[in-house]
């Protein structure tokens, strides 16, 4: 336990923050074809789909996202729904996870009410409402802090046929351009449009979804299936009206071809500067350093002393030991030298 303690100064704390990323690709072989679909769980509410790396029964599987859709209550799949009299429990799942999601990432107006996905991100403006969408929500292990900007990629068919499905006919999407066009009038912080052409980037009324890049979802308007055949060969609106979001999370997962992007962890650090002048630290606390009142490591009287330094206690103000950094070798301390041990703290 230290017997002198030397206070900091305002120079000698810094603060840092440093991001680091890591690659993350998963392949459409393991959303959909390796495992036979045993890393894919469903759940007796229906209300979304979990993907696993490895079968989930088993206790090495990472989960990797979440899967599901749904539609706005004003949008013309809700009515036609309705019309064709399609499991009311079923329409009232998708408007309820639409609304959830919606209200989460994009939020209420002014009067309380929650807002539609915006194409544009110019919610204030109006403009194109994604009313029908598919949602990709990953896990916490793969995104960690955030989804790197402008990494961002996801290979889906949009081929004719479902059974088997057409992979000639590939779109890729990305968040193209977010490194410098991204919004943030989201409560869940910061977003980017998602593109099928890197010539569409910078004109919004192109996009085709939304990246929310701390939350790490993908938001997808289910138009950009136009064309395609979803669940039981049908189009991406009769696919949403008529079957159930199982149905759909299965058709859309097994369109995928690949999803890539780069996560990113934040390390915040604080830099000790621990300054050790040369009238300082030339004794050692420790008992052994002297005998019958007498330095030990002194030959002759005359000889300055010495001290070895090989650790340093980092205290609060009430000399409570707080933090301890351990040297690599022992530093030799006399009066004719200075040393600055940099001690860091990350978290």
């Amino acid at each position: 336990m230290a017997t002198v303690y030397k206070t900091f100064i305002n120079n000698d704390v810094a603060s840092t923050r440093t991001l680091l990323h890591e690659s993350v690709p998963v392949t459409g072989s393991i959303v959909s074809g390796t495992y036979a679909d045993s890393n894919i769980k469903n759940y007796s509410h229906g209300l979304f789909q979990s993907v696993y790396d490895y079968p989930y029964l088993s206790s090495s599987a990472n989960h990797i996202f979440d899967l599901t859709c749904g539609y706005s209550n004003t949008s013309p799949l809700s009515a036609s729904a309705v019309a064709n009299g399609v499991d009311a429990s079923d329409i009232k799942d998708k408007i309820n996870i639409y609304n959830q999601m919606a209200q989460v990432l994009v939020g209420h107006d002014v009067d309380g009410n929650i807002q539609d996905f915006d194409q544009d991100g110019d919610i204030s403006a109006g403009g194109t409402k994604m009313k029908e969408v598919y949602v990709l929500n990953f896990a916490r292990l793969l995104s960690k802090d955030e989804i790197k900007k402008e990494t961002f990629t996801l290979q889906v068919a949009t081929g004719s046929t479902s059974s088997p499905v057409d992979f000639s006919q590939l779109k890729t999407i990305s968040d193209y351009g977010a490194q410098n066009d991204y919004r943030v009038n989201s409560p869940a912080a910061e977003y980017g449009i998602l593109y099928t052409s890197s010539a569409d980037a910078g004109n919004p009324s192109q996009g085709v979804g939304l990246l929310y890049y701390q939350a790490g979802i993908a938001v997808l308007t289910a138009s950009v299936f136009n064309g395609a055949e979803l669940a039981n060969d049908e189009t991406y609106e009769s696919s949403l009206s008529a079957s159930n979001i199982q149905s759909n999370a299965d058709a859309l997962r097994e369109r995928i071809y690949d999803v890539t992007f780069n996560n990113t962890t934040e390390l915040n650090s604080s830099v000790y500067f621990c300054r050790v002048n040369h009238n300082e630290y030339n004794y050692s606390a420790n008992p052994t350093y002297l005998s019958s009142s007498k330095i030990v490591v002194k030959e002759q009287t005359t000889d300055a002393p010495v001290s070895y330094i090989t650790t340093v206690g980092l205290y609060s103000a009430d000399n409570e030991l707080l933090a301890v950094a351990k040297l690599s070798e022992p530093l030799k301390k006399d009066p004719t030298n200075e040393l600055i041990l940099r001690v860091r703290l990350d978290y």
